[in-house]
């Protein structure tokens, strides 16, 4: 069982790094593997609604996106780390996941999905908002915690003050690997739940 870690920081060693790691400690506890991407610091541009990730099985741009989706496909979940900027994930993750999230069409139903948000004081929950609509758009299931998923700091290594954040954090990857089993094991005795032809409605004809 494995755990795709998303860092969309651009900050390699910065709050949310040390945020996603104390959940990577909870996943090596439960025998669940892990792998961090980290993707903040790239140049990572947005989604052009050009279509072509329909003809070519992956993003027209070939960037950090097409590199990760072959893992994000392997992984039984994924967690999307990022600082608040203005009340929302920053822009590179942003377009990273807009593009990951639309143009690898393997089936994401049933992975867990999770969030967290780093900040120094306001704005994490509209952030974690923002950030699970990602998973419930594709039938994952969304894992909580105790508390919206948010660690507190500013200056790097700040968040490590956050008892309470961490603890969150902690929590949050407990609840993860008890999903990522319990869906394997239904998967092996139930299958996974049906899923109907999709059904396309515009609203404007």
């Amino acid at each position: 069982m494995k755990v795709l870690l998303i860092n969309g920081s651009p900050r390699a060693k910065g709050n949310t790094a040390l945020a996603l790691r104390e959940m990577a400690q909870v996943f090596e506890q439960q025998g669940i593997e892990t792998e961090t991407i980290q993707v903040g610091n790239q140049a990572i541009r947005g989604c052009v609604a050009c279509g072509r990730c329909g003809e070519l099985g992956r993003c027209v741009f070939d960037d950090a996106v097409n590199a990760a989706a072959p893992k994000f496909e392997a992984a039984d979940g994924i967690v999307v780390g990022s600082p608040v900027y203005y009340a929302g994930p920053n822009a590179t993750v942003t377009a990273f996941l807009d593009r990951l999230f639309y143009s690898a069409r393997f089936s994401k139903a049933m992975k867990v999905g999770a969030s967290v948000a780093v900040c120094r004081r306001g704005g994490a929950s509209a952030t974690f908002d923002r950030l699970n609509k990602y998973f419930t758009n594709c039938n994952m299931v969304v894992a909580g915690s105790q508390y919206w998923n948010s660690v507190h700091g500013g200056a790097p290594g700040e968040a490590e003050q956050d008892a309470e954040g961490l603890q969150t954090m902690r929590a949050l990857a407990r609840n993860m690997a008890f999903l990522i089993k319990s869906i394997a094991l239904g998967r092996e005795r139930y299958g996974l739940p049906e899923q109907e032809e999709r059904v396309w409605t515009n609203f404007i004809r």
